[in-house]
């Protein structure tokens, strides 16, 4: 891909999605085009960018390309930190600050590990707290994500973070065993819905506020004026008093926000 197909494309990508692709990404996005250009019979990566950037390529192509181009890594359990403190000490504060039935977010929330870490944490706190109950939305750019989340079926090899008792009450394993799969119990999976989302979006459309949003290993691939204008928005969807919590590699030092941090990568809206 000549260098000036790289910089429209990749400017064209940080304006729709928000996604920065500094020139060292060259490589990478053009490994990750192949796949749509040979699919579509594309044989120049400027053939296939001109199709994209067409009318009839944005309606039917633009959402496919994003998904090549955006990062889906995640696991269950993944920065385990988050929820031992949300069982040893946030969920108490946030149950004793605004009742026993809370709102979470995840934002964005990949192929699901997270919303269904967090619906196994929650649904285990619901055991020795009465009367508490939970709603999870789970938000991604990509549309592909976001049907593997709602399917809630996972290879086994991705389940190994899972503690034992865990995988015991919310893991069902698929009927054949040549298959390796499992799925999430229907009794997490009916605490959580999911929405295709492009937080480069001016308005987010999803309801209610939240009492803790989940927004990890997204902010690092935007540029500051992009992190600021999220997570400002992000704080419009949050009860005051509400959490957000934030990747480990991010912080909200260098931007402008209402946020106050509670602990590394745990921030409150102030009341």
């Amino acid at each position: 891909m000549p260098p000036r197909l790289f910089a429209e494309l990749s400017d064209y990508i940080q304006k729709t999605a928000g996604i920065r692709m500094p020139p060292e990404k060259r490589i990478m996005l053009q490994a990750r085009l192949q796949k749509r250009m040979r699919k579509l019979g594309h044989q120049s990566y400027d053939s296939y960018v001109r199709y994209v950037f067409s009318p009839e390529g944005t309606r039917l192509e633009l959402q496919s390309m994003i998904d090549a181009v955006t990062t889906n890594k995640t696991d269950f359990f993944r920065e385990p930190y988050h929820f031992d403190y949300l069982g040893e000490q946030g969920l108490p504060a946030l149950v004793r600050g605004f009742g026993p039935r809370l709102r979470f977010w995840s934002a964005p929330c990949s192929k699901g590990h997270e919303v269904y870490t967090l619906a196994m944490v929650l649904a285990e706190y619901a055991q020795r707290q009465r009367g508490f109950d939970f709603e999870i939305l789970g938000s991604d750019l990509s549309a592909f994500a976001i049907e593997v989340a709602r399917r809630a079926v996972y290879p086994e090899r991705e389940i190994e973070p899972v503690p034992m008792p865990l995988r015991r009450k919310y893991l069902m394993r698929s009927k054949d065993a040549d298959e390796q799969l499992v799925r999430i119990v229907p009794e997490l999976r009916h605490h959580t819905r999911y929405k295709h989302m492009n937080f480069m979006d001016e308005q987010y459309s999803v309801g209610e506020k939240f009492h803790v949003i989940f927004c990890r290993n997204m902010l690092i691939y935007f540029d500051q004026p992009t992190q600021e204008k999220v997570v400002n928005r992000l704080a419009r969807h949050l009860h005051p008093g509400g959490l957000l919590l934030t990747g480990h590699a991010e912080s909200l030092a260098r931007i402008h926000t209402p946020f106050v941090a509670l602990e590394p990568t745990i921030y409150q809206l102030p009341e």
